[in-house]
């Protein structure tokens, strides 16, 4: 069993330093920019990852959540269906109550492990990448010092930003990026609809 689990973990070693070696060909020559740009680019790509993925369900999480809303909408309905409030909260609690805790944890649970492997899963890998490829030794050889910016002054002495910081950083900053790109967006389509429902109405005007 020693022998096998060595072996298993020699070849789990083997993946993980031909995907580090493949990251390095693919962003190495971004640090030519700087590391800091290296990993704001690194971190654009864990986002989209994270987005693309996450939109991923699997055959069971769909079969458990159209179970999940459909147990739910019966107990919504058991309520609005009593004149009185309370007693319809009772007619709902009679629902097959071990029916429904079951199908709760199992949908929940299998909703939080499919966001763990598919969302935060690239973004824990992306992070341990960054660390270890901007660790300080690396960053000396790159730039000549073991930061990568520096600002500020806490104590008298400036605050040096490592690869770690600068990685959270960029992904607040990536987030928060998409979150107004969304908002704008969200508010120009429906103007746009319009404009064009608004637009074909004058055409068939012109034409009658």
């Amino acid at each position: 069993m020693d022998a096998f689990l060595d072996y298993l973990w020699f070849k789990i070693l083997i993946v993980v330093q031909g995907i580090k070696s493949f990251l390095d060909f693919l962003f190495s020559p971004l640090n030519a920019i700087g590391p800091g740009f290296a990993i704001f680019v690194i971190v654009c790509v864990t986002f989209a990852m994270a987005r693309f993925f996450s939109r991923y369900k699997t055959k069971r999480l769909k079969k458990l959540e159209k179970e999940f809303i459909y147990w739910y909408n019966i107990k919504q309905e058991a309520i609005k269906c009593s004149d009185d409030y309370e007693k319809g909260k009772l007619l709902a609690k009679n629902i097959d109550q071990a029916k429904l805790n079951r199908v709760y944890y199992d949908y929940f649970f299998e909703r939080f492990m499919v966001t763990l492997l598919t969302k935060y899963l690239p973004i824990f890998s992306m992070l341990a990448y960054v660390n270890e490829a901007y660790k300080p030794d690396n960053l000396v050889k790159m730039i000549g010092r073991m930061y990568i910016y520096k600002f500020g002054r806490y104590h008298g002495k400036p605050i040096e930003a490592g690869a770690i910081f600068i990685f959270f950083i960029s992904y607040l900053l990536v987030s928060f990026g998409w979150f107004v790109i969304k908002q704008v967006y969200s508010r120009l389509r429906p103007r746009k609809e319009t404009d064009s429902s608004v637009g074909s109405d004058s055409i068939e005007r012109e034409e009658l």
